[in-house]
């Protein structure tokens, strides 16, 4: 579980906050914004989302550099197993760009840390929403539900996910494993019993 959270918040921190400073809008807003940068680069999370949130306030157009902040301190939170501080800062992600699937997914990651199923299939849900063609946001959401127990749901997204790639090895091997519990798990006629026969035809 650790491995997948890694790789659900460390997409984020593969956009370059140097990008951040590059955005045009009014010269003081600017200013700010290139001083978020330069904290964001030293790791400095709590200074990068005050910087980000006062250029916000002054020019809409650093809003997706202020949810990137959050999302990079929520990962820090995350690390030091801080994790409803990461989920407050998700959360404040989602609220200044509700379109990001990637907050979706990353708040998912820790609500499944600490076993919060139910609100990790919601956020999933969302992510989905937000972007239906990606594929480990389904087979993520099928893990959970195998977790629970509904092999049914489990299915259907891992054929949600296979329709996107009918070659992805994770997802082949998910429904393979799933149509082995289905086996397993499926109600067997008890011995001696009458064979199921058509009804009989109505005459005309």
């Amino acid at each position: 579980m650790k491995t997948l959270l890694a790789l659900c918040l460390v997409t984020t921190l593969g956009l370059s906050t140097a990008q951040s400073a590059q955005q045009e809008g009014s010269p003081e807003a600017a200013k700010i914004a290139r001083e978020g940068s330069q904290a964001a680069r030293g790791q400095d999370w709590d200074k990068a989302v005050e910087r980000f949130r006062k250029a916000a306030e002054m020019d809409r157009k650093y809003t997706q550099n202020l949810a990137i902040a959050y999302q990079q301190r929520a990962f820090s939170y995350a690390n030091d197993q801080r994790f409803q501080d990461a989920l407050n800062d998700l959360s404040e992600a989602i609220k200044v760009n509700p379109r990001d699937a990637r907050a979706y997914e990353q708040r998912a990651a820790v609500e499944m840390r600490i076993n919060d199923y139910d609100k990790a299939l919601a956020d999933y849900g969302e992510a989905i929403k937000t972007n239906p063609g990606e594929i480990r946001y389904h087979l993520y959401r099928s893990y959970i539900y195998e977790l629970r127990g509904d092999i049914q749901n489990a299915m259907a997204d891992t054929d949600r996910a296979l329709k996107i790639d009918s070659k992805n090895k994770e997802a082949v091997d998910r429904k393979q494993r799933l149509q082995k519990i289905q086996s397993a798990t499926a109600p067997t006629p008890p011995p001696n019993a009458p064979p199921v026969t058509a009804p009989p035809k109505k005459n005309p």
